[in-house]
């Protein structure tokens, strides 16, 4: 069993988040409802149930304070470099170029839109 099985990434403003993280990853992401309250609005990540790895979602939630958690996630990734090439054009910004964690593989750390910290991990 993976240790972590869905990630949420909190967001003020979701159509920005949203198009920060299509752009980074080259991706679509889709509405998700929720079927307990319709004050919140999700978007999910494209996800394969059958392989490795966690799903999440960006969520907007009107009492949830967003940035400056103490919460990491970390994307997998070809190579790092690639989406760390894209963070500024998305309208994020670059924490930690890319550097070694040696047997691990690489790492780039950067901010969203919204101020949230995320990782981007890589073999190579």
């Amino acid at each position: 069993m993976n240790p972590v099985g869905w990630f949420e990434i909190y967001v003020d403003d979701i159509e920005r988040a949203k198009s920060f993280y299509e752009s980074l990853f080259q991706l679509t992401l889709e509405a998700l409802g929720d079927p307990t309250d319709s004050s919140i609005s999700m978007l999910a990540f494209p996800a394969d149930y059958e392989n490795y790895g966690a799903a999440g979602a960006l969520v907007h939630a009107n009492d949830v304070s967003v940035g400056n958690n103490s919460t990491l996630v970390y994307f997998s990734c070809d190579d790092c470099a690639v989406q760390e090439a894209r963070v500024s054009k998305a309208g994020g910004k670059v924490q930690r170029s890319k550097i070694s964690i040696g047997e691990y593989g690489f790492i780039s750390l950067v901010l969203d839109t919204e101020g949230n910290l995320i990782g981007l991990h890589s073999q190579k």
